[in-house]
């Protein structure tokens, strides 16, 4: 289902395809952990560990949306419908065995990784369902998240929040369900999302008012852009308002992937600027700031 020129690309920017659509990339964090150079925020924000880390998406070139900072190459985006698709466990065996293969490099290098961290990320227990596309295109995301529930992982999902009829009939729960919230009215929305149907605003508001009835730990995502979505922090506080998430993560763009074809490196707000944009938004909205990763450039936001 994904040609052979996207497979190559994204091959090259060392994915690894699983299936007929979805996919696997080793992120920096892992890497960083199995050598004892640090740790991603999610450790530090949820006490998940790094090194055990499935990142993954069941969607990789699938999305409603081609947001001017995703990391992934947009113009590649296959549509917003997965006809034929992957049964759950098949995506999660292949999914461990990509992981394995993408790491096994570092088993050569016993001197430079810890041993135990390799040996313990052979079988990871935390899915980041959040690569690249829109995850929830899937249509059977709610059983992809029951059998990672099964096999005692702990699941993140990021959505965009476009497909909020997929959300609220997930029967199955991440543990971490998120709702990036990257733009504060429809104007910068189709300026920084770029969605690709048309009523995408719409259906992400019908998310937001889902959102509070959502039994589990609830997260807004913010990626901020100098010149797109970087404006006045309150003018996000009735959109959090209404979405009630348990934290906030405010974060800066990241100059990676596909994205430095479009944006400059400056378009990347410093820490300074993420933690003063949080210090504001926290006093609209009566949050509290919990905690920060500078080196990540995100501020971690928690209700009072």
């Amino acid at each position: 289902m994904i040609d052979e020129e996207t497979r190559e690309i994204l091959q090259k920017q060392h994915y690894k395809v699983v299936g007929n659509h979805s996919a696997v990339k080793v992120c920096h964090w892992l890497r960083k952990s199995i050598r004892d150079e640090g740790h991603c925020y999610k450790q530090q924000f949820y006490g998940i560990k790094s090194h055990r880390c499935l990142q993954m998406t069941p969607a990789v070139v699938w999305c409603t949306q081609k947001c001017v900072f995703c990391w992934r190459n947009i113009e590649k985006t296959a549509g917003i419908t997965l006809e034929e698709f992957d049964e759950p466990t098949k995506i999660i065996d292949a999914a461990i065995e990509a992981q394995r293969k993408l790491i096994s490099g570092f088993g050569g290098i016993p001197e430079r990784i810890n041993r135990k961290k390799f040996k313990e990320a052979q079988d990871p227990n935390q899915a980041a369902i959040s690569l690249a596309g829109e995850p929830t295109i899937y249509p059977k995301i709610s059983e992809l998240i029951g059998e990672f529930n099964r096999r005692d992982f702990t699941t993140f999902l990021v959505t965009n929040g476009t497909l909020p009829e997929r959300i609220e009939a997930m029967d199955n729960l991440p543990t971490n369900l998120y709702v990036s919230i990257d733009a504060p009215n429809e104007e910068i929305y189709r300026k920084t999302c770029n969605p690709i149907i048309p009523d995408g605003w719409e259906r992400f508001n019908r998310t937001l008012d889902l959102f509070p009835s959502m039994d589990t730990t609830k997260v807004v995502r913010i990626t901020l852009v100098k010149d797109f979505n970087l404006v006045e922090p309150g003018l996000y506080s009735p959109l959090l308002e209404r979405a009630q998430p348990d934290f906030i993560e405010v974060k800066s763009y990241m100059h990676v992937g596909s994205s430095i074809e479009r944006l400059p490196e400056d378009s990347m707000p410093g820490f300074q600027e993420i933690e003063e944009f949080s210090r504001i938004l926290a006093e609209d909205i009566s949050y509290d700031i919990k905690d920060w990763k500078e080196d990540s450039r995100v501020v971690l936001l928690s209700k009072k």
